[in-house]
């Protein structure tokens, strides 16, 4: 029986795979912007994404990671593609540190990306 992987060793995984398809190592930011952007259904301007937008767009990222945890639900779309949730319990407070936080959210990005 083949032992699971540890988080650094599936994160290392992940990076890889992001670096061989975007040429750079993506930091935590970069990989919820393109969880984002996979989620937006609207039309993907041909300009640059506002600051504001960046932040949405990684909000997007942070609900629809939570929507597996069952901490958001998914409620609808906009007219202009953004998506909508409704918070349906509050995230545990032992997940009130930044490094708890960071390994909370890598095991659901890891789940997103199929990494096992």
């Amino acid at each position: 029986m083949e032992e699971k992987k540890s988080l650094f060793e599936r994160w290392i995984i992940l990076e890889a795979d992001l670096v061989e398809r975007f040429g750079k190592k993506p930091n935590m930011e970069a990989i919820l912007f393109l969880i984002g952007m996979n989620e937006y259904r609207g039309r993907v301007p041909k300009i640059k994404f506002s600051k504001e937008q960046k932040q949405e767009l990684m909000h997007v990222a942070v609900c629809t990671l939570l929507c597996r945890g069952g901490y958001y639900m998914l409620e609808g779309y906009d007219d202009e593609g953004w998506p909508h949730f409704r918070e349906l319990k509050k995230v545990e407070t032992d997940q009130n540190t930044l490094a708890a936080q960071d390994i909370f959210l890598k095991e659901y990005i890891l789940d997103y990306f199929g990494v096992d």
